[in-house]
């Protein structure tokens, strides 16, 4: 079982206004979790949360729900994405319940990638919810109904959902559709896709998520090299990596260490703009603790004796005003 309270920490964080810090690590691809496990214990001390995918891009891995429970049983508090795209909703309200009485308290609610994008192109899609329906079952559940509206007999379910947001979508009023349908679905937080456009970031918290009280993160993503950045430009859907960054990295003699110095310039970017930051360095989880130093951030002030990563006091820059 998860450690007893492990699960808190992240909400607790997002509900006092601290400035958010997670980290995205991917579930093995096999039975052994031992890469993962390692990875994720290096961000112990340094974030609120670890995001576990759920089939990025549609590239079968172990199941996000178990790839949780064995880090929550490390002392590193998960962040379990869910997808729609595989499971129908009597699946998705069992995995839900599973995750509750792990002690898992954290979901990302995510309608999927298309399989089509992914290693399994013949397998079949489920699409039964999208993204905003399945955060109003969320909230159903957490109300002690199933999706037919009858009570939860073993009673309700305490999880903090939240959702995805790509702030760089080129329609402006389907990006405010969509985040405003997400709130009222019940989102509590959201992680943005990959950010290279702080400009547009700003605009999409001036103008569509100032007042809905739900903290914003920005993605941050670690670029090792610019055919790293050519590939993620050319497979990603969305990803708009800029020429600029591109050529920064082939002219670099450490290309690496150049990725890792332009990620940190973008976390002090988004620290003067949005409510915390997401990274993500795809087999590289250990680099994450240095990204954060260059960024400014410094870690997290945990609790005496406790293996939580639950942050109360944790300093950080005011963002500036989101209605400047």
């Amino acid at each position: 079982m998860a450690s007893s309270g492990m699960g808190y920490g992240f909400r607790n964080a997002a509900k006092t206004g601290r400035f958010l810090i997670t980290a995205e690590v991917m579930p093995p691809k096999g039975g052994d979790p031992s890469h993962m496990l390692t990875m994720a214990r290096r961000l112990r001390g340094r974030v609120h949360g670890v995001n576990v995918t759920d089939g990025s891009r549609a590239v079968m891995r172990m199941s996000s729900l178990v790839a949780s429970t064995l880090l929550q049983r490390e002392g590193v508090e998960a962040i379990c994405q869910m997808a729609c795209r595989d499971r129908n909703r009597i699946a998705l309200q069992a995995d839900l319940m599973g995750a509750h009485a792990l002690g898992l308290r954290n979901i990302l609610a995510l309608t999927g990638d298309p399989v089509k994008a992914g290693d399994h192109k013949d397998a079949k899609s489920v699409f039964d919810l999208e993204s905003v329906r399945f955060l109003k079952l969320i909230q159903q559940l957490n109300q002690g109904e199933d999706s037919n509206g009858k009570p939860l007999t073993d009673g309700p379910l305490d999880l903090f959902s939240g959702a995805a947001v790509d702030p760089q979508s080129p329609s402006w009023s389907g990006l405010q559709r969509r985040f405003e349908n997400k709130v009222k679905a019940g989102a509590q937080f959201f992680q943005s896709q990959m950010i290279t456009n702080f400009d547009r970031l700003a605009k999409f918290m001036d103008e569509i998520a100032a007042g809905s009280g739900r903290p914003v993160l920005a993605g941050i993503f670690l670029l090792k090299s610019a055919k790293n950045a050519q590939f993620i430009n050319r497979n990603v859907p969305g990803a708009q990596i800029p020429e600029a960054i591109v050529d920064r990295l082939a002219r670099a003699e450490d290309p690496l260490q150049e990725g890792i110095k332009i990620a940190g310039e973008q976390v002090q970017s988004a620290r003067q703009i949005c409510d915390g930051v997401h990274l993500m360095a795809v087999r590289r989880e250990d680099l994450i603790p240095q990204i954060l130093d260059l960024g400014g951030i410094t870690p997290l002030k945990l609790p005496a004796k406790s293996s939580l990563l639950t942050d109360l006091s944790h300093p950080h820059p005011k963002p500036r005003s989101l209605a400047s």
